[in-house]
């Protein structure tokens, strides 16, 4: 906890450091005891001179040092114009040191296109992606969604939710939240009130596999653009549950996108996970049947389909991070599967942008792709987490490693051996250009699961499942197996 003696480094003595300096001396923070002690600064010809009166103590290698002997308490890192992967690497070594760490971040003026100082904050998990955050191009995305009717399946998710707060900025004539659960479409609605964002807002009690109510729906309000968010997206809950993956991930999205081609929906966009490629689960062989189904009704009319495939979402409901973050505040263990194990990771605004910003891009029957950079090992964020709370792993917070879930890779990836990329106009999204194909086999699989005999046996939906997905992808092994183990 700070008192009236914070001892304050400041990391970056320009520009930025200078207004963090003065702000610290005449603001109330200041005033409450925030003292600037020193700088720190990459630039040589710095070094042992002083900035604002007080000295510039070395390079960013010294921060452990100075900390120590200067008895640090915070760290401000002032760098708004540093690459991300600078940052990262910087927010590393102050992680050595047992001061809080804040930041003060960069952001593009949209209008001016010039970089502003934000508010100084806590450094977030979102800082470590070491990566260009994704913005979006608000004047292609306020065209297409301006006073048209905007329907969200899944509007109570994390991924829905921000969708719902983007796109009710964005001036729809009506937005129509449509979720399973009330509680979170409840949830979803408050915030949004909260935001003064509730004009226009009608919030729906379904369940995408109702045909009938699906349809009623869509004949009630005629939404122009459909964004499906809503899935099963659990592996370990599928793997064991896998009639419930088939009938959410699959029958739920052909059910939609038949309906919204019949009421002359414009565009409908499917949110898709990069463990559709190459699945070794359950939920991600469903997903991959998803994307499938939506390249499929996209030959079928004037409705265009999409849809987004990207990686974990940083701290989504039921994610690792929030779970690390539990068994930290416990005092551990953190439980890692597999010391090796990497994913993919974006933030829950980047995955929103991404997917409204496909909107825009959409001609019909794309899957867009961010890219997202590196991927990111899963025990190096758990390390980071637990250095971001002052704490020491393996010290201060045991690691447990339980191995890899049934379903599970080790490494997950974002594109086929043959899927062709494109640029798009946005120059951190991509778009995939599928082979053509007759969607025989698609169609002889949906007819199975439709059919009322279908058993959903789920030993029947493993072998149909693989079986599809091998003759589809023209493979020589079974790419799906129950007791997959290695990406």
């Amino acid at each position: 906890m700070e008192n009236k003696q914070t001892r304050v480094l400041i990391v970056g003595a320009g520009s930025a450091g200078n207004r963090v300096f003065h702000a610290l001396n005449e603001n109330k923070e200041g005033r409450q005891g925030w003292t600037p002690v020193g700088f720190i600064d990459d630039d040589y010809r710095k070094i042992g001179s002083k900035v604002c009166g007080i000295p510039v103590w070395g390079n960013r290698f010294a921060i452990p040092a100075v900390v120590a002997k200067q008895r640090i308490n915070v760290i401000i890192l002032a760098l708004p114009s540093a690459p991300p992967r600078e940052i990262c690497k910087i927010i590393e070594i102050c992680n050595q040191t047992k001061a809080r760490v804040k930041i003060l971040p960069g952001t593009y003026d949209l209008v001016t296109g010039r970089l502003k100082p934000a508010p100084i904050r806590d450094v977030q998990l979102s800082d470590l992606l070491g990566r260009e955050p994704l913005t979006l191009d608000t004047k292609e995305i306020y065209k297409y969604i301006n006073d048209q009717v905007v329907l969200i399946t899944g509007a109570g998710g994390s991924v829905g939710t921000e969708l719902s707060y983007h796109v009710a900025n964005s001036n729809p004539r009506k937005l129509i939240l449509v979720g399973r659960g009330e509680n979170s479409i409840y949830e979803v609605e408050q915030i949004l009130k909260l935001s003064n964002l509730h004009e226009n807002i009608v919030t729906e009690i379904a369940d995408i596999k109702d045909r009938g109510r699906v349809a009623r729906l869509f004949k009630k309000y005629r939404p122009h653009v459909i964004f499906h968010a809503a899935a099963h997206k659990h592996v370990p809950y599928m793997e064991r549950i896998p009639e419930e993956a088939v009938k959410n991930n699959i029958i739920g999205t052909k059910v939609l996108c038949d309906v919204a081609f019949e009421t002359g929906c414009e565009k409908f966009i499917l949110i898709s996970t990069d463990k559709a490629v190459k699945p070794s689960s359950i939920m991600g062989a469903t997903k991959k049947v998803a994307e499938m189904i939506v390249v499929m009704m996209n030959s079928l009319g004037s409705t265009k389909f999409a849809a987004v495939r990207f990686g974990n979402i940083l701290g989504s409901r039921g994610s690792v991070i929030p779970l690390f973050e539990r068994q930290i505040g416990m005092g551990g263990p953190v439980t890692i599967t597999h010391p090796q194990m990497t994913r993919y990771f974006m933030t829950v605004d980047e995955a929103a942008q991404l997917v409204i910003q496909a909107g825009a891009l959409v001609k019909g029957g794309e899957i867009f792709v961010l890219d997202m950079g590196e991927p990111i090992c899963i025990k190096d964020l758990a390390y980071k987490l637990i250095r971001m709370k002052g704490l020491e792993p393996e010290k201060d917070i045991p690691i447990v490693y339980t191995g890899i879930r049934p379903g599970e890779k080790i490494r997950e990836i974002l594109i086929e051996d043959d899927e062709q990329v494109s640029p798009t106009r946005h120059n951190k999204i991509f778009v995939i250009n599928k082979k053509k194909t007759t969607f025989d086999d698609l169609k002889q699989l949906l007819a199975r699961l439709e059919n009322p005999d279908f058993s959903y046996a789920d030993d029947e939906i493993r072998e149909m499942l693989s079986n599809f997905l091998c003759n589809t992808s023209n493979c020589k092994n079974i790419i799906y197996r129950k007791q997959e183990s290695e990406g």
